[in-house]
């Protein structure tokens, strides 16, 4: 676009001025709009006589507006988001507008006519003094004249005083000075819109008192409230911004108004259809005015313009198609000769016309249709040429073709349309986000979806249009070439009938002349030296090479780098080349595609230039790579490596390192295991192939190293070059076989990993050997290996490192074996012309088994379960059953998942013990490595033991033990022996429990004796111990426990662990209620697996004072001393404890309670016939702080089926008992069963009978029956019917323990 007039093809923004602003410069007063001389001398100046304003706010403001210019906006419709657009100028106080009417020049005289002439534009063709005159159709300085020169809006900004004295005399200034503009630009014809903004100083008034001033001047000003704005003081940034953002919006309206007005204009004109007169006719020669469709051409031009400032691009299209037609029509453009100025102003025209039409079309988003206008034009125009110029075969017109494509181009960059400049995402099929790349072309819009469209009716990246324009340029520089010598010498040398020749010729349309494009040399010096096709084609492919790369079309990148580097290297840019060529080079596709020919041509000229440019590692590296013989063959080239740098001199000594990912490699190299398996200890078979494909009659490449890289116990295989004495003397297709021995080379790295920083020693095994290493075009040299293997596990080869050595340069070449195909890598040769294939998927590598091991690790005290609570020692026996002795060592790892460890691990050996303590953050697994055991001798064992202190809980570990040995007669195969064991640790004993009340023996304290109060003087109680005097209870604990051993336990002893409340006092004892069990010795009692022992313990408690009777939490352990029962041969190991947590009891409560409990009374014999007594006790407890009253009654329940009774009693059957706060009372019945045993023969067959007395305590007050609670033996309660039963015995004989009568405790 740069080789156009100047603004001929920007954009069409509204253009708004600036004015009193103060902005520093002295050149700046008043604004410069490029007026030629002449029409600068019959301007109209406009100037603002009031001081320019210097304030921040002002500036802030203008600054705002200035950054918000549209020049630089992308001509896109889809990527409008400001509603407004305006290409912003700014003057200080004046600046000047073209004259409405350009006055005559002088010398000219003025025909005699009865009526004066009429002045016209300077802009127009009826204007002497315009480049138009007289058939002139339009030009570019019509369109500069609405871009920056005549603004659309003027807007002028004025300080609003907030001094009340000097508020008139500023308003009428202002008034006044807006008034003298007004009229300077009514004088002047122009429409421009007048806008005015007032800055209110920091200390205004009131804001009546600013409205009522605001009024007055805008009143007297003249101006509408639309363009009337004011800023308020005090305002931030952000207010500043949104008020210009708001004011830009509404003035936007004012400037399409504006130019809505002039494109009326324009349209009026047209229709009138009236071809006007000139200001003086022409008189000189046959010209002649312009036609009336060249007026309607200009109209047409115009109302395009205007619309396309009001962004109304579908009409501003049809204004320029409509101008385009008429333009091209046999009345314009036909009818005027080539050899006329006119002819290359019209086809200027033509261009700005259609690069008008293709941004209005790709503003809309019709995209094929711009590229379908962009193809019209430029056939109209090659036809036109053709018939009516100086035809298409010259270096003008292609100079026209590339600046074409160059300018779609340029016109989709400024469009920045989304789909060529940004990435876009989408959806796949499962929905999930996936991101595209850049588009290639653009899918056509629907006005032309249904058309059968061709390929270049699409609208393509930039690039592809850069690439059209460098190939138009090559045709340029062909046709400039391809001139005779008489057409390129200068004017002052070339005879006038040639100079004419010549003018009928070429076109040089916006092109330099024949002499200019491409002068002679012996001319050369006396100009700029022509043209320089070269770069201007290095520009383009450079461009459009970018836009490639972008979208990933590689083969394309490639293609114009190819190019682009020829073009240099006819310039001798060489460093250019390298930098160019050197990243394809490296990351060329083709390779693996198999396009060995553009590699070739690739490589040789960047070899060309590299070789130019110093670049020694370049040209090694190319030259390897030369050597494959699937590159075309260069004549009189000697294809010997070692002389790639001969006529160079590098600064040191290069060192290259190539791989296959890099270049085809002329040496093709497989390696192979011949069996699938093998064992440790043993040695492999194996062969590495080297081939050398070069090209044949090229000279041998010796190499001084061969590496193979393994993966296992040896790293690494390492050949060296010895002298050749066989020679290549060897049949066509034949391989020559070499066995090679290997020598063992173990070498020792220190490193300090560990995590304790002590230094480790890691060993790097590798195997050497010599062998030739000489290869000759077309040869295949196999190499014989014995690998041994030494540890088990997967061993392979993974890569291949030549190594070259010469005078110059030093080369390593690596090869992944891992990447060639399984056919290279399966062949084992048998004789140098027999092969077999290796029938494997992976043939490189190689499974090694471990050698079996003969240590044996025994444990022959081990058991099944563990108990927690109790040491364990786990005592190990490792056996060796090898033939020689072995150095071993010892690895012993205890885990467990998600559970703690034990405190400490031990392990013993031979009398030294080696501890292990876990560290924090350590819970999966407790390890000791490495422990050395010595030389275990053959057929001897060595004895260990693990040794873990108590663990409480029950859990499971896992225990390994690793014995790590080898032989003495083979140091460097490691043997490794293990052992998994599943360690369970259960706990020995379940319990149940059972928590029974009982009667307390003693009498409760009362309120009533001042003896049991309790004096909580500290002077009194200092020295002498606390006495509880509170309420007391007795319970029964009856534990139930079972052994959940897998064999016999003993007992030694059951105890229970009370956990004293602070306000109470607890004491507990054993009772002896089970018999004595057998036991194996007098120590303890033997409990048997899934056997069940039950121990009772009697608990007394006694709050401390008489007040606290608040209920209590009673904690209580049960404690089990036990031991496993050892042999007699066997010492006693020390005593285990197992604690076990018996369930939280709550004792006391202020609710009353009611305790029953039996005795048996026997009474002298009358007969043969015993008599029993039973003596039932009821004790009511009243622990709270009220006077309760309770109702009892006894009964005894009558058989259905007897109408008898089970028993008779004495006592009261119905009675009342009152019972004073924290008081306790008893009654007892004496009860006589009825019930007797049933009897075979002279034996009782029943042990006795429960009878069931119907015994009810209510509570008088709250009518709530109190339930009964046995509290001692021969009760229970009646689960089915509710109340208590008591126990009849049917014994022979009877003791009695109890006497009857009542008792009353408390009151």
């Amino acid at each position: 676009m740069d080789e156009y007039p100047p603004g001929s093809l920007d954009h069409s923004a509204p253009f708004l001025l600036t004015l009193g602003v103060a902005s520093g410069e002295d050149n700046a007063a008043t604004y410069d709009s490029a007026l030629s001389p002449i029409l600068k001398e019959q301007a109209i100046l406009i100037r603002s006589e009031l001081q320019a304003l210097g304030d921040d706010t002002a500036h802030a403001l203008l600054r705002y507006i200035q950054e918000h210019d549209a020049s630089g906006l992308p001509c896109n419709g889809k990527e409008i988001t400001k509603r407004y657009r305006f290409r912003v100028r700014s003057a200080e106080r004046s600046f000047l507008l073209p004259p409405r009417r350009a006055r005559l020049p002088d010398g000219i005289e003025i025909p005699p006519s009865p009526t004066p002439p009429v002045l016209h534009s300077p802009y127009s063709p009826l204007s002497p003094i315009s480049p138009l005159y007289p058939d002139g159709l339009i030009d570019t300085q019509w369109i500069l004249k609405h871009q920056s020169q005549v603004p659309s809006v003027l807007l002028v900004f004025y300080t609003l005083v907030s001094d009340p004295i000097l508020t008139t005399l500023r308003d009428n200034q202002i008034k006044t000075d807006v008034n003298n503009l007004r009229g300077l630009l009514s004088q002047s014809g122009y429409k421009t819109r007048l806008s005015i903004i007032l800055v209110a100083e920091q200390h205004s008034p009131s804001s009546s008192s600013i409205q009522e001033r605001l009024e007055n001047i805008r009143k007297g000003c003249g101006i509408d409230s639309k363009s009337f704005f004011l800023v308020p003081p005090h305002e931030s940034p952000e207010e500043l911004s949104r008020m210009a953002e708001n004011m830009l919006v509404t003035l936007q309206s004012v400037a399409i108004e504006y130019y809505r007005e002039m494109g009326r204009h324009s349209r009026k004109k047209r229709s009138k259809g009236v071809v006007p007169q000139p200001t003086i006719p022409p008189v000189s020669g046959t010209s002649q005015t312009l036609s009336l469709a060249g007026w309607n051409v200009r109209h047409d031009f115009k109302s395009a313009i205007f619309a396309e400032y009001r962004l109304e691009m579908s009409d501003a299209l049809r204004s320029y198609e409509q101008a385009y037609e008429n333009l091209l029509s046999s009345e314009i453009m036909e009818a005027i000769p080539s050899w006329s100025p006119r002819w290359n102003e019209g086809r200027l025209l033509a261009d700005i016309i259609a690069v008008r039409c293709l941004r209005c079309l790709l503003w809309n988003g019709a995209y094929s249709s711009a590229a379908r206008r962009w193809q019209s034009h430029r056939e109209r125009i090659a036809d036109l040429i053709d018939r009516r110029g100086r035809g298409t075969r010259n270096y003008g017109f292609e100079a026209w073709e590339a600046r074409w494509a160059c300018l779609m181009a340029n016109l989709i960059e400024k469009a920045e349309i989304p789909e060529f400049t940004a990435t876009a995402e989408g959806k796949k099929n499962d929905g999930s986000l996936v991101e595209s790349v850049m588009r290639l072309y653009l899918t056509p819009e629907k006005a032309v979806m249904g058309e059968r469209l061709q390929p270049w009716e699409l609208l393509h990246h930039t690039g592809y249009w850069y690439r059209l324009a460098a190939r138009h340029l090559y045709k340029r520089r062909q046709f400039a070439r391809n001139m005779p010598e008489e057409d390129r010498r200068p004017p002052s040398f070339s005879p006038a009938s040639q100079v004419a020749s010549r003018a009928f010729t070429y076109d040089t349309y916006m092109c330099p002349e024949p002499h200019e494009e491409y002068p002679l040399e012996s001319f050369a010096g006396r100009e700029d030296g022509g043209v320089d096709h070269s770069q201007l084609i290095v520009e383009m492919l450079i461009r459009a090479r970018r836009e490639f790369m972008k979208r990933g079309q590689i083969r394309f990148a490639a293609e114009l780098s190819l190019e682009c580097a020829r073009e240099l290297g006819s310039i001798k840019d060489w460093k250019s080349i390298v930098e160019l060529l050197r990243p394809i080079w490296k990351d060329m596709s083709f390779r693996g595609e198999g396009w060995v020919g553009v590699v070739g041509e690739l490589s040789w000229t960047l070899r060309t230039a590299a070789v130019m440019a110093g670049e020694a590692d370049l040209v090694v590296a190319i030259d390897w790579e030369l050597l494959n013989k699937g590159f075309t063959r260069r004549q009189n080239w000697p294809y010997d490596i070692t002389r790639s740098l001969e006529g160079m001199t590098p600064k040191s000594r290069p060192r290259i390192s190539v791989s296959d990912d890099l270049i085809l490699s002329f040496v093709a190299a497989s390696f192979v295991f011949r069996d699938e398996e093998g064992k440790a200890g043993q040695s492999a078979h194996a062969q590495l192939s080297l081939t050398s494909n070069a090209h044949p009659g090229s000279a041998p490449v010796v190499l001084n190293q061969v590496q193979v890289a393994l993966r296992g116990s040896v790293n690494s295989i390492i050949l060296e070059n010895k002298a050749d004495e066989a020679g290549p003397g060897l049949k066509q297709g034949e391989a020559r076989l070499v066995d090679v021995p290997l020598t063992s080379n173990v070498t020792e790295d220190e490193s300090s990993d560990s995590e304790d920083g002590s230094s480790e020693t890691e060993k790097t095994v590798s195997l050497r050997g010599e062998a030739p290493l000489t290869l000759h075009p077309g040869q295949t040299i196999v190499f014989n290996l014995e690998i041994p293997l030494r540890e088990p596990g997967q061993t392979g080869a993974d890569s291949l490192t030549m190594s070259l050595e010469t005078e110059t340069f030093d080369l390593r070449h690596l090869i992944d074996l891992d990447d060639r195909s399984p056919a290279a890598n399966n062949r084992w040769f048998l004789t140098g012309s027999k092969t077999k294939r290796i029938a494997r998927a992976n043939p490189l590598s190689i499974r090694v088994l471990p050698r079996p091991p003969k240590m044996e690790i025994l444990n022959p005290t081990w058991k099944t379960q563990y108990y927690t609570n109790e040491p364990i020692d786990l005592g190990f026996d490792i056996l060796n059953q090898e033939d020689v002795d072995a150095p071993s060592k010892l690895d012993v790892v205890l885990s467990r998942q998600e559970e703690a460890l034990p405190a400490v691990l031990t392990l013993e050996v031979s009398g030294q013990e080696v501890q292990k303590v876990p560290a924090e953050s350590e819970t999966g697994a407790l390890s000791l490595s490495g422990v050395s055991l010595g030389s275990i001798a053959s057929s001897k064992s060595l004895g260990v033991k693990v040794r873990l202190q108590p663990i409480e809980r029950t859990s499971e570990y896992t225990l390994t033990l690793r014995v790590v040995y080898h032989l003495s007669t083979d140091p460097g195969t490691p043997i490794t022996q293990e052992k998994v064991l599943s360690l369970t640790i259960v706990n020995p004993f379940e319990a149940n429990y059972d928590l029974l009340p009982r009667v307390h023996p003693d009498p409760w304290p009362t309120l009533f004796d001042p003896d049991g109060v309790q004096v909580d003087d500290p002077a009194i109680t200092q020295d002498k111990p606390l006495i509880p005097k509170g309420i007391s209870q007795t319970w029964q604990l009856v534990t139930r426990y079972a052994s959940f051993a897998s064999e016999p336990l003993r007992i030694l002893d059951v105890d229970i662990l009370v956990q004293t409340p602070p306000s109470t006092r607890v004491n507990h004892s054993k009772l002896d209620s089970s018999p004595q069990q057998p036991s194996s010795d007098s120590e303890g009692r033997i409990i048997r697996p899934k056997t069940m022992e039950e121990a009772s313990f009697e608990i007394t408690a006694r709050k401390n004072t008489l007040d606290d009777r608040s209920p209590s939490a009673l904690d209580v352990s049960l404690i089990i001393k036990w031991a496993r029962i050892t042999p007699p041969d066997q010492e006693d190991k020390p005593p285990n404890s197992t604690t076990l947590p018996v369930p939280r009891f709550s004792i006391f409560g202020t609710e009353p309670r009611v305790l029953a409990s039996v005795s048996y009374l026997h009474l002298p014999p009358k007969d043969t016939t015993q008599q029993k007594i039973i003596i039932l006790t009821l004790t009511i407890e009243n622990a709270s702080n009220h006077f309760l009253t309770f109702s009892l009654s006894l009964d005894a329940p009558v058989d259905p089926l007897t109408k008898e009774s089970e028993f008779a009693f004495s006592g009261t059957r119905q009675t009342t008992m009152n019972l004073l706060p924290v008081s306790r009372r008893s009654i007892d019945y004496r009860i006589l069963p009825l019930v007797g045993p049933s009897t075979a023969g002279d034996e009782v067959e029943e042990e006795g009978k429960w009878i069931k007395p119907l015994l009810v305590v209510r509570d008088k007050y709250f009518q709530k029956v109190l339930r009964i609670i046995p509290a001692g033996e021969g009760m229970k309660v009646d689960k089915e019917g509710g109340g208590v039963l008591v126990w009849v015995p049917f014994e022979k004989t009877l003791t009695s323990t109890a006497g009857g009568g009542g008792s009353d405790d408390g009151a």
